[in-house]
């Protein structure tokens, strides 16, 4: 789950036609149900047994910098299995919530296996990068917030004028209306600051974030850049404040 600040849902004037977003929100969703964060399984056990499967799961499925680098073909699909797995209910339902809000539109955009090859190498590249930053530490990482960051970058490009109602927390939660090239900018700048300010080793991957949102801009130029965007469309996003990516 991606940001520090909350809005509502997307409002689109239609529904897009965009199969791969929807499976990837149920794939991601069903692995949590069977997994032990959901802590619905009761083959996981309960109280200290189940802590131990979930750190035991995180850190089998998950990104652990210190082993990433150290030559394991196991250890260098991580960035991918980690995309799929979520620490909580908070963490997977801000994702989902995100990915079906901005996938959507830049799916029907982008075409299926364009899309899907593009989340995926975004949000590989985009955890790659935070181990990189933090090749000591030893505490997993998951979460599909690096690859969403991406779709945030190339939604921005694609459709700058895409109307977003956010609810701002220093606003009395206010619904507010403004177009795309104001809200994501602004999101992204706040992960800028979040991530000047986390020194003290990981928690919230905001250089994951960042390092997605800029992938996703960087690619949606390179390959809209001599197409028109669009400029005018409806949409409404969800960020939220999150543990993983």
């Amino acid at each position: 789950m991606i940001g520090n600040w909350s809005a509502s849902a997307v409002k689109a004037i239609r529904i897009p036609s965009a199969p791969m977003t929807y499976t990837l929100i149920a794939a991601c969703c069903l692995l949590f149900l069977a997994g032990p964060a959901a802590g619905l399984n009761p083959g996981y056990g309960s109280g200290d047994t189940l802590l131990a499967a979930q750190r035991d799961y995180f850190q089998r499925w998950g990104v652990v910098p210190a082993e990433l680098f150290e030559g394991s073909p196991r250890a260098a699909l991580t960035p991918a299995t980690a995309l799929f797995v979520h620490g909580s209910w908070v963490h997977l339902l801000g994702n989902m919530l995100f990915l079906y809000v901005f996938g959507a539109m830049t799916e029907e955009r982008m075409g299926r296996m364009q899309f899907t090859l593009f989340y995926v190498g975004c949000g590989y590249l985009a955890l790659l990068a935070y181990a990189a930053a933090n090749a000591d530490s030893e505490q997993s990482l998951v979460g599909a917030s690096g690859a969403i960051s991406a779709v945030l970058g190339a939604f921005l490009y694609l459709f700058p004028g895409a109307r977003v109602t956010s609810l701002l927390p220093f606003l009395f939660f206010l619904p507010l209306r403004f177009p795309a090239w104001v809200v994501l900018p602004f999101w992204a700048a706040l992960q800028w600051l979040a991530a000047a300010r986390a020194s003290h080793g990981p928690s919230v991957a905001y250089l994951a974030h960042l390092t997605g949102f800029g992938l996703g801009l960087c690619y949606a130029w390179a390959r809209f850049g001599r197409t028109t965007r669009v400029r005018r469309t409806a949409a409404t996003p969800a960020p939220e404040g999150e543990k993983q990516p």
